[in-house]
């Protein structure tokens, strides 16, 4: 099934953030990278612009392994939780996992966000057109400009 996660990184060498995560998050599934979006920072925190993209892996895992593989992509980078929607060397959220709902104390599945940030619908609508409406887009908050990919900006 398909599975999509949203990583973000505005701390330290987000390229090497970003790319570790891939890397613990997909454990040799085959995957999909959406470019690299800079988007201004949500919550009302001041902080650096992230560095946001989308994957999308063929996975057999469910939304729980794959919150266990998000955080420790998270941990390996260094991510400390001090400050809610404040900086962060990582941030993994699990937005979609196949047709599976899950809704308990750790995750919930479709992300309950999911399709009022922009910084997510933009790159899941590069990947994943048909899942992302026009409507949805439009009203997406939050500042995206596309700056390439992993690969481009090395």
């Amino acid at each position: 099934m398909h599975a999509y996660l949203s990583l973000g990184s505005n701390v330290g060498d987000r390229h090497a953030h970003l790319s570790g995560a891939l890397a613990t998050l997909a454990a040799g599934e085959p995957r999909r990278v959406s470019s690299v979006y800079a988007t201004e920072p949500v919550g009302g925190v001041a902080q650096a612009d992230y560095w946001n993209l989308v994957v999308e892996l063929e996975t057999t895992a469910t939304p729980h392994e794959l919150l266990a593989r998000a955080r420790l992509a998270e941990a390996a980078a260094g991510r400390a939780r001090e400050i809610r929607w404040g900086p962060r060397t990582l941030d993994v959220d699990v937005l979609l996992v196949g047709e599976e709902a899950v809704d308990d104390e750790e995750l919930t599945v479709p992300h309950p966000r999911l399709y009022e940030r922009a910084f997510v619908l933009v790159p899941l609508a590069e990947l994943a057109p048909e899942l992302v409406t026009a409507d949805q887009l439009a009203a997406a908050v939050g500042r995206v400009e596309r700056l390439g990919t992993l690969e481009t900006l090395r």
